[in-house]
């Protein structure tokens, strides 16, 4: 049986894909939150925590643009709007719980987003899922590295 976070994972991706097709369709008439109650409820029997999955859900939802926008550069030769649905999605949510979520190891984020992209994407999924969200965590602990970097600070010259 897949852990309960994975479920999680599982339950979120499921939410966002639906309503990222629903867009897609210029479906107007659903809400965010009653798709993500009837996935919740679908697997109320073996989900304990229902606000990790609705916490991943809310955070990825609102921070959509930004979170293409970080994926944008990592993956100049497909953009965006040509990535598969579903790997558009892992990777969202992959890139959310690596910049903006704490406590869960950045290798397990990439990880079980390579999971994912195994159990529900193409066959060269994983492969890409987990080249973006490398590039993106190195990228992220490289810039964090720069801005911490003490400033090199020129010694004044002896007076003669």
């Amino acid at each position: 049986m897949a852990s309960n976070r994975h479920l999680g994972r599982i339950v979120a991706l499921q939410t966002l894909y639906e309503q990222d097709f629903r867009r897609g369709c210029d479906d107007q008439n659903f809400a965010l939150e009653e798709i993500l109650v009837r996935n919740i409820d679908r697997y109320r029997e073996t989900i304990d925590d229902k606000e990790f999955i609705e916490q991943l859900v809310a955070g990825v939802d609102q921070k959509q643009v930004e979170l293409d926008e970080i994926i944008r550069p990592v993956a100049p030769e497909w953009p965006i709007e040509q990535i598969a649905r579903i790997d558009k999605v892992v990777l969202r949510i992959g890139v959310y719980e690596l910049l903006f979520e704490k406590g869960v190891p950045p290798k397990v984020v990439i990880n079980e987003a390579v999971e994912l992209a195994k159990a529900f994407g193409g066959d060269n999924s994983s492969k890409f899922i987990n080249g973006v969200l490398g590039t993106v965590l190195r990228n992220h602990e490289n810039k964090k590295v720069s801005s911490t970097a003490p400033k090199k600070v020129s010694k004044p010259k002896k007076e003669e």
